[in-house]
């Protein structure tokens, strides 16, 4: 080999342990580089953490995460929710009616309090309230909802000159009711949820005193056949009647809702028509 080539390839050698040595000193800095960022980055969020710490405690509370905003449900979406809102908000409506009609806690029941000769007015608000509960057991099938505007168990007691007055209201009387209850709850269909009340319309002149002694009664009262109660259901207005309502202290309940007699143990309705319909006088007990 000449000296000439030997000293070639030792340069050769040379210059690759430089470049060599070039990149790892590179790879070196680029690692420290990398170290030294790793290292701030955890001294920040330790700092982060401590004051976050001496905040909370400052404050006495906890940190909540924040909360992904919210996307707005679509139309679609929203409009069943929005139907049943109102559905609901309706009924809540209706019973909030029929509850303000109810003695509170610390008043007398009505039945308890003795019968006057006091004509009672289709036009205030206990009659309004009761028509009101009266409705919310129909449209809802209830006589839980319906019961406030049914003539009172107490008051019977004292109205009826027999001895099984209270297993008569309730086996006979309120039974009857839950049925005629069922009955127009039917008449609705499938869109009884959405049926509106329009008005219940008394013939104030129907209004007749039965004295005490006639039909099995000791006391009195006034009796009023057969008001019409107007709805609105589908976009037609539609009614029926209540065939019997009897006074108590100047308030008219419902007695006989759907018949005053019946053959039998079915619930009835009373004279379902298109249109508000036309009352009918009747002198029935």
């Amino acid at each position: 080999m000449a000296p000439s080539d030997d000293r070639g390839r030792r340069a050769g050698r040379g210059a690759r342990d430089g470049t060599e040595s070039a990149a790892r000193e590179r790879a070196r800095r680029i690692r420290a580089r990398r170290v030294a960022v790793r290292r701030r980055r955890a001294v920040a969020l330790l700092v982060l953490a401590a004051a976050l710490a001496v905040g909370l405690a400052a404050f006495g509370g906890s940190a909540a995460p924040p909360r992904a905003a919210a996307r707005p449900p679509a139309a679609s979406a929203r409009r069943p929710a929005v139907a049943a809102a109102r559905s609901t908000t309706a009924a809540a409506a209706s019973r909030a009616r029929a509850v303000r009609t109810a003695p509170r806690a610390s008043e007398p029941s009505p039945g308890s309090l003795p019968q006057t000769r006091a004509y009672p007015s289709a036009a205030s608000p206990v009659f309004r309230g009761l028509m009101a509960a009266l409705w919310s057991g129909v449209v809802h099938d209830s006589l839980t909802h319906a019961l406030p505007a049914f003539f009172p168990e107490k008051a019977y007691l004292q109205l009826k000159a027999i001895s099984y007055a209270a297993s008569d209201w309730s086996g006979r009387l309120v039974h009857d009711y839950g049925l005629d209850l069922a009955a127009a709850h039917r008449l609705l269909g499938r869109e009884a949820r959405h049926a509106r009340l329009v008005s219940v319309n008394v013939i104030s002149s129907y209004g007749h005193w039965i004295p005490p002694g006639v039909c099995y009664n000791r006391i009195g009262y006034y009796e009023m056949p057969n008001t019409r109660v107007v709805y609105r259901v589908g976009g037609q207005v539609r009614s029926f009647g209540i065939a019997s309502m009897i006074s108590w202290r100047g308030v008219w309940y419902v007695v006989h809702f759907g018949a005053i007699l019946r053959a039998t143990d079915t619930g009835m309705v009373d004279d379902p028509v298109n249109g508000p319909g036309i009352s009918a006088y009747s002198g029935t007990c």
